[in-house]
């Protein structure tokens, strides 16, 4: 039986989440943080501007496990304006996007206000000044993940993402990782 490696990540912007990049442009990747054992593998992915949980691991069957419908993944959206009741209640019941040409209406999901960040969120990047106008942050959870999902739901509903950050996935939490930092455990799920 094979001993498998599992890794919680703090996903930095700027970052693919991969460990090969075949175009000609130099991308920053997961190698470039920690020196992972051969065949390490992300379970899903953040796009390069995105931030924050990424779990990574030797077992295929693992990844299979929490890409599943049924593991619930938490999001911070930081969107341009002060977001609505209305349009939080818009996102709970499904909005209308497109993914890969297709009109598709999003599962009923969790959306609610952010009134306080966690610490391990950060500074990060500065996005713009005050005097380009109110910002706030909200809550996001799905089980489903399609790419760009949360950015695509909270445009649609007129406040457009300025910063994502993964912060759960199932009931791992991003916890006091800072960003870049990597932390292997003994398993995802006990």
């Amino acid at each position: 039986m094979k001993n498998h490696h599992h890794f919680l990540i703090h996903k930095p912007h700027g970052y693919l989440s991969q460990f090969i990049y075949e175009k000609k442009r130099h991308k920053k990747l997961l190698g470039e943080l920690h020196s992972f054992p051969e065949g390490t593998m992300a379970i899903g992915r953040l796009d390069e501007d995105s931030e924050g949980l990424l779990l990574l691991t030797t077992d295929g069957m693992m990844s299979e496990m929490v890409r599943s419908k049924t593991i619930e993944k938490e999001y911070y959206a930081q969107v341009d304006g002060t977001i609505t009741t209305e349009a939080l209640q818009q996102l709970k019941e499904g909005v209308e996007i497109g993914f890969k040409g297709i009109r598709y209406t999003t599962k009923k999901c969790d959306a609610s206000l952010v009134n306080q960040l966690p610490e391990c969120i950060g500074e990060g990047r500065r996005i713009r000044d005050e005097r380009h106008g109110p910002t706030s942050w909200v809550s996001v959870t799905l089980t489903e993940g399609k790419f760009r999902q949360v950015r695509k739901m909270t445009a649609a509903v007129g406040f457009p993402t300025l910063r994502l950050i993964r912060i759960r996935v199932g009931s791992i939490h991003l916890q006091n990782l800072k960003a870049g930092e990597v932390l292997e455990v003994a398993s995802f799920f006990n």
